[in-house]
């Protein structure tokens, strides 16, 4: 892959593309679906919060007054929702071209989805493991469409326990459960795209992480927006590595994408590595097999 400083400027245009980025009302999901509707694609912006969602879509028609822009309710952490979602989604648009899995929460006090699970693993993995699940009919139908799930550096920390996977045998570790949400997030990424190239689908499974960016998930550790605040890069650079996994033609099927710079904390993007722990095949079937079962949603690519 080219090492040039890629960015917005690189985004061809989309017209005639739809879009679904959810978390897509603050930080990356944000500036994403801005510089994808300024590129004249179709934005979905799916938000647990429909008044937060509504004002983002006023700020991108501020910016660009032409943009297609859509507000969705979508609870990640209720998969009734998720479920209502889907099934107003499909019944809209008869095409998906761009799936991106940008929403997410970060260390947040123990608390539980509104189907049992830990919030952060609900949220992060499993509730985007539905939704992709139940649009996947939608993708399949439209080439070379593309599935980003939005990871992090966090992932390293991961360790999952999928005998534990919820967090009710072990005491709590909030930093920890949200490594293994990441790690899940990359787990999901992988074994999607070993079956996607199995079954001979033109659709990518990609994955992204923003280095360290200046966003809200940081609003329940106030050391880490101590340290954000001098070491941080903008939400404007942390949303490239995204959005040039969801267009750049160069990225293939697998690719896991993040900031250029040192440790990858900040910086222009390009292919990175992830941990060994993430290449894992065999937990990786696993995990996808217990998704199916907590969810109650089959997955067949």
């Amino acid at each position: 892959m080219s090492e040039k400083k890629w960015d917005t400027k690189d985004i061809i245009n989309q017209k005639g593309k739809t879009v679904l980025i959810t978390g897509a009302n603050a930080g990356i999901g944000f500036e994403a679906a801005l510089a994808l509707a300024q590129r004249d694609a179709e934005v979905i912006l799916a938000v647990r919060n429909p008044e937060k969602g509504n004002r983002a879509m006023g700020k991108i028609l501020e910016k660009y007054g032409p943009a297609k822009v859509r507000v969705m309710e979508l609870d990640l952490a209720n998969l009734e929702s998720v479920k209502n979602f889907a099934r107003e989604f499909t019944s809209a648009f008869p095409t998906l071209n761009i799936l991106i899995n940008n929403a997410g929460v970060m260390i947040p006090p123990f608390t539980q989805t509104a189907d049992g699970f830990e919030l952060q693993m609900g949220t992060n993995h499993l509730g985007h493991f539905a939704l992709t699940a139940l649009l996947f009919p939608t993708l399949r139908k439209t080439p070379g469409g593309r599935i980003v799930n939005v990871a992090s550096m966090a992932h390293k920390r991961g360790n999952i326990n999928l005998e534990d996977l919820n967090w009710q045998k072990r005491s709590y570790n909030a930093f920890l459960a949200y490594g293994d949400s990441k790690l899940a997030n990359l787990l999901f990424t992988y074994e999607l795209a070993r079956r996607l190239n199995k079954a001979n689908v033109g659709i990518l499974s990609v994955a992204a992480h923003p280095g360290w960016s200046a966003t809200e998930l940081m609003r329940h550790n106030n050391a880490f927006e101590i340290l954000a605040s001098m070491m941080a890069q903008s939400q404007e650079m942390g949303c490239l590595p995204t959005l040039y996994a969801a267009v750049n033609p160069e990225v293939k099927n697998g690719d896991y994408i993040g900031p250029s710079g040192f440790m990858e904390i900040k910086g222009y993007p390009r292919k990175v590595p992830s941990n060994a722990a993430s290449h894992d095949t065999e937990k990786a079937k696993k995990l996808w097999e217990l998704s199916e079962k907590l969810t109650n949603i089959p997955f067949s690519v």
